[in-house]
């Protein structure tokens, strides 16, 4: 009896054994298993984030060699070059309500509501230079296109240059005319000339508005608009610019999130804004986008997946969209997160340092999403801003 019950014990220690031994096998190998995979996981993980960041870093090198170069077109040079220099410098910057080129108008006065400040260098433009400026509605600006990406082109020999002698037109479809037929930026000598209106004149500041000009645009010289000599009633100009109706848009509406996301992100904004209200701003967005602000490329292809180029030239990156455009050059991005899961092309427009995100169908309807705000607005100043302003525009 006693023997039986010794190996019935016996017996179940060693199936106890056995299975412990088989559960500690399997653990073994599952363990094994899972190092193996958490591994594989933290070599792809380590891969990835070397990826981003050569990524990161080669675009970050772009735009900071463009600065450079930026930087250094802008001194003066002799070289070995016979070019005769004259000192054309500065004497003040545009403060404008467009933060970048996407979206600046094509020519003046198309946005009345299009306002910028310009401040005047007082080491060069004492306040009483703009005495009796105030009494003219309109003034002439003679700046520099700074943001061309081809400024080296200006300090090569003029038979290394490359300039090109044509540039597409919008209003023929990427037609192409002489450059001095146009008022394309992109020019052997990179200054632009825009008439605005004069709004008010204080200390070493203008406030104009229907402008045409980015923010930061480093503005030549001032001078009065004189209707008696500077309006020819009998001017003529071309038939292809007279077709408006190929820039303009069919309607502007805004969707039920605009407005909400307006008044959210205004909290920030109308500290550094020289609008009075959201619904000021609301009306500038409507009028910038009454205008196919697209580029001619964008226009052809509006449901293609637009260039990394393209993209980079939004966040910062120098590099051209089309390099030679009737007009500043215009950039969108595809909002990458909607495109995964449709064709709805969603571009951006920044204005006054707020990302407005608008999409624009095949016929020309066009329907302002939200509003939010962006990296543009921290670098926004802020002592130009409307209440600067609020007793000359009542």
């Amino acid at each position: 009896m006693r023997g039986s019950i010794s190996e019935g014990r016996w017996l179940a220690v060693t199936i106890t054994l056995t299975t412990l031994s088989a559960i500690t096998i399997s653990a073994f190998i599952v363990k094994r298993k899972f190092n193996a995979l958490k591994s594989k996981i933290h070599d792809l993980e380590s891969s990835l984030k070397s990826s981003s960041h050569n990524c990161a870093s080669e675009r970050q090198g772009r735009i900071r060699a463009q600065q450079l170069l930026r930087k250094e077109l802008i001194q003066p040079k002799s070289q070995n070059l016979n070019f005769t220099y004259y000192p054309m410098i500065p004497i003040g910057t545009i403060r404008s309500c467009f933060s970048t080129r996407n979206g600046t108008p094509r020519q003046p006065l198309l946005v009345p509501l299009a306002r910028a400040c310009l401040v005047f260098n007082t080491t060069r433009v004492p306040p009483a230079s703009l005495e009796g400026l105030a009494e003219y509605s309109h003034c002439w600006i003679i700046y520099v296109f700074h943001l061309n990406t081809n400024l080296e082109k200006v300090w090569k020999d003029p038979s290394k240059s490359g300039f090109k002698a044509k540039v597409k037109v919008p209003r023929l479809k990427g037609g192409k005319v002489g450059v001095f037929g146009t008022r394309s930026p992109h020019r052997p000598c990179p200054i632009g000339l825009t008439v605005a209106k004069v709004e008010a004149v204080q200390g070493n500041m203008i406030l104009l508005s229907g402008v045409d000009l980015v923010d930061g645009t480093p503005v030549l010289d001032v001078k009065p608009y004189i209707p008696y000599c500077d309006s020819i009633q009998e001017a003529a100009v071309p038939n292809w610019l007279m077709e408006d109706n190929l820039l303009s848009v069919a309607s502007v509406s805004f969707s039920e999130d605009f407005t909400s996301s307006l008044e959210n992100c205004w909290i920030m904004a109308e500290k550094k804004s020289l609008y009075a209200s959201p619904g000021e701003f609301q009306s500038l967005v409507m009028q910038v986008l009454s205008w196919d602000i697209r580029s001619l490329s964008q226009r052809n292809r509006p449901h293609d997946a637009l260039p990394q180029k393209e993209k980079d030239q939004l966040l910062g990156d120098t590099s051209d969209v089309e390099e030679h455009l009737d007009e500043t050059a215009f950039v969108h991005e595809r909002d990458e997160q909607n495109s995964l899961h449709s064709m709805e092309v969603v571009y951006h427009l920044i204005l006054e340092g707020l990302d407005v995100s608008y999409t624009i169908d095949h016929d020309g309807n066009v329907i302002v999403k939200k509003v939010s705000t962006s990296a543009v607005l921290d670098n926004k100043l802020n002592s130009h801003n409307y209440l600067t302003w609020k007793d000359e525009l009542r």
